[in-house]
């Protein structure tokens, strides 16, 4: 699980009160850390390396959750993830997805520099990397987020149905960016259940034994 921060810092909120509702679900999670204030692809290298140390403790599906900037960096490494380095299941929310097209600056000038070449974003934004064979997603943003549009989600949804990739995406009308959990906010808290429902249907969570994020 990447908690956001726009790739300068950690958003505690999308760190361990996130993990504890995982685990409450049954399911095996942690926060990772990756490298912030590094240029790519020291973010994408450290998540493959992660999702590699777990496979090769003999885990048999791993999935991926992150938020804004750790929504990037997961969904980077769920799309372009081969042999043990390969992603089971993203969860993105309100995730940073583009680099080109109403591209989050702040987030970009972190890990691209500025300026960056047209090769440097293009590569690094997720909607350009979607294939056929990627991993199914569960996606879910605001439509009023002011810090990252809507339309990156919408983005990356267009590019998982033009490629047959299952997903889900669930947009809201209101609430700030950056929710987390999103307790209280109204309409967007219901991610968690909905989060929870695509789960199950997914497999990850079963009648007598939850399943893992990574087992």
């Amino acid at each position: 699980m990447c908690p956001g921060g726009g790739y300068v810092g950690y958003a505690e909120n999308e760190a361990d009160p996130v993990v504890a509702w995982l685990r409450q679900l049954g399911l095996s999670a942690s926060a990772f850390r990756y490298p912030v204030h590094s240029r790519h692809p020291a973010p994408l290298d450290a998540v493959r390396a992660e999702v590699a140390r777990i496979r090769g403790r003999g885990t048999r599906r791993v999935a991926l959750m992150g938020f804004s900037a750790g929504g990037h960096v997961a969904g980077h490494a769920a799309l372009t993830g081969t042999g043990h380095e390969r992603v089971d299941a993203a969860v993105l929310c309100y995730p940073v997805v583009s680099m080109e097209v109403d591209a989050h600056e702040g987030s970009r000038r972190e890990l691209l520099g500025d300026p960056s070449d047209a090769e440097q974003r293009s590569g690094t934004s997720l909607e350009q990397l979607v294939a056929a064979g990627a991993p199914p997603f569960f996606l879910w943003h605001t439509a009023d987020d002011s810090s990252v549009s809507v339309r990156h989600s919408y983005l990356l949804a267009e590019a998982l149905s033009r490629h047959g990739v299952p997903h889900a995406l669930h947009v809201f009308p209101k609430g700030e960016h950056g929710l987390g959990l999103a307790v209280g906010s109204g309409e967007p808290e219901a991610w968690t259940a909905l989060c929870a429902a695509w789960l199950a249907a997914q497999g990850w969570l079963k009648t007598g034994r939850a399943g893992s994020l990574d087992d």
